[in-house]
């Protein structure tokens, strides 16, 4: 199932559930309220397992400015970058279970790292309490503009037609072996017999700078990325890599309407507190943000990175990461890519 069919599944599942409790609302909550106690009663810890000034750590510093005022208490950013992530997840997975700790994780700590790396030293699933879904970001398949010109492509369709008449002729590039960008890429060569040669780079800047310059053919890049590089006309945009088009390139149109049906890889991260929370305070966090990925300025925020909102209850949440690493399961296995 792709994951805006399973966003739309859970939070169907949620209003259906809320209208059968209505009764036991008001009980419930103040039950909620007694055994959280007064958490939190000390500032947070944001953990972001990535370097400062990327989109996620900019998001988790404008989501701690409004929980900060919904909580009392400051959200402290820490950038524990490292190992695709895993680094600063780590730090999350062991510290104290009391939610004073959160991390901003996304696809690759929780559904691509498990099956990439030989070692991964914490569980995706057992070691954390998923707190809320931020936001889902499709990648786009852009190339470079002078070959597509030369021979003709302008269409997924084109580019696969490309690739059969002239076997070995194309390569892609991309941050590197395991990233999101090499295994939208080898899904794409498995769905429709597309013939490229991967060319893996130390990072998605590296792999954009070959890509202008024609080193490499095309490649799966973020789409707030290369969305003003699309604007500018500097590369050529043939399609979004999730279900549903992107409102920043509402005339790009999917890989799946571009004849390669259920093609749905998309970048996504999330709030998660330490394994074992409470689960008075992990409903306490999940309002908190909840509330927070609801206001205008953050709603604003996350479509300049060509994304929605997508705040879903910490059950549908811990369904949804639960899903996505099975997903992840066989695509890795496809790409061959692996992590000593």
């Amino acid at each position: 199932m792709s994951l805006s069919r399973l966003v739309q599944r859970l939070r169907h599942a949620a209003l259906c559930a809320a209208v059968g409790l209505m009764a036991a609302v008001p009980a419930a909550h103040a039950q909620s309220d007694a055994d959280a106690g007064a958490f939190p009663a000390k500032p947070l810890r944001f953990i972001v397992p990535y370097p400062p000034g990327g989109p996620l750590d900019l998001m988790a510093r404008a989501l701690g400015e409004k929980v900060r005022a919904s909580l009392g208490q400051p959200v402290i950013i820490e950038n524990r970058a490292g190992a695709g992530g895993n680094i600063g997840a780590d730090v999350a997975a062991k510290a104290a279970p009391d939610g004073y700790t959160l991390v901003m994780g996304a696809v690759a700590t929780h559904a691509i790292n498990p099956w990439l790396y030989a070692s991964l030293p914490y569980d995706p699933i057992k070691d954390f309490a998923p707190i809320t879904l931020v936001a889902a970001v499709p990648n786009v398949l852009v190339m470079n503009k002078e070959f597509a010109q030369a021979n003709g492509i302008a269409s997924v369709a084109d580019l696969i037609a490309y690739g059969k008449r002239h076997p070995g002729r194309l390569n892609y590039g991309s941050g590197g072996n395991g990233s999101a960008g090499h295994l939208a890429g080898e899904l794409l060569k498995a769905r429709a017999g597309l013939d490229a040669l991967h060319v893996p780079y130390q990072g998605a800047a590296p792999a954009q700078l070959a890509l202008l310059s024609g080193q490499s053919d095309f490649m799966f890049d973020n789409l707030a990325a290369a969305a003003p590089l699309i604007r500018d006309g500097k590369v050529q945009a043939l399609a979004v890599t999730t279900l549903a088009r992107s409102s920043l390139l509402a005339d790009v149109p999917t890989i799946d309407e571009s004849g390669v049906p259920g093609f749905d890889l998309g970048t996504w991260f999330g709030v998660f507190a330490t394994g074992g929370t409470p689960e008075p305070v992990v409903q306490k966090l999940n309002q908190a943000y909840v509330q927070a990925l609801r206001q205008p300025d953050i709603v604003d925020r996350l479509r300049v990175m060509g994304s929605q909102a997508q705040p879903l209850s910490a059950q549908d949440f811990a369904r949804m990461v639960a899903a996505e690493k099975e997903k992840y399961r066989e695509i890795v296995k496809l790409s061959g890519a692996s992590i000593n």
